[in-house]
């Protein structure tokens, strides 16, 4: 494997790895949710549709990373996200219709009914 070959595949993986909607469409709810509160957004929860858009608005709309790199990939992800997104659509309606949203902060049932 050639020195360009290895960084063009590794450039692939980290933008695949770091993508939107493969974090929101291909993984499930609890580990997008997870991702999005590490980050510590700001962001309740994510509509399905676009849900990738979505992703990257809400890590941009979290406490600003010291470092400064994030901001570029995120940028970046935008592009590439709202390809896939718009790819994804149909299958993304349907999650939409049938589940709701993505919750990123909820608090669970606490075994308390209403009377």
């Amino acid at each position: 494997m050639t020195m360009k070959m290895a960084i063009t595949s590794g450039a692939i993986w980290l933008a695949l790895t770091g993508c939107g909607t493969v974090s929101t469409v291909l993984q499930d709810d609890a580990k997008a949710a997870q991702s999005l509160r590490k980050q510590k957004t700001y962001c309740q929860s994510i509509p399905r549709v676009y849900s990738g858009l979505a992703y990257d608005f809400c890590v941009l709309n979290a406490p600003p990373d010291p470092t400064g790199i994030l901001v570029p990939f995120v940028l970046l992800d935008l592009t590439l996200s709202g390809v896939f997104d718009t790819v994804s659509l149909p299958y993304t309606i349907y999650r939409q219709a049938a589940d709701g949203n993505i919750q990123v902060y909820w608090r669970p049932s606490r075994g308390w009914k209403a009377p």
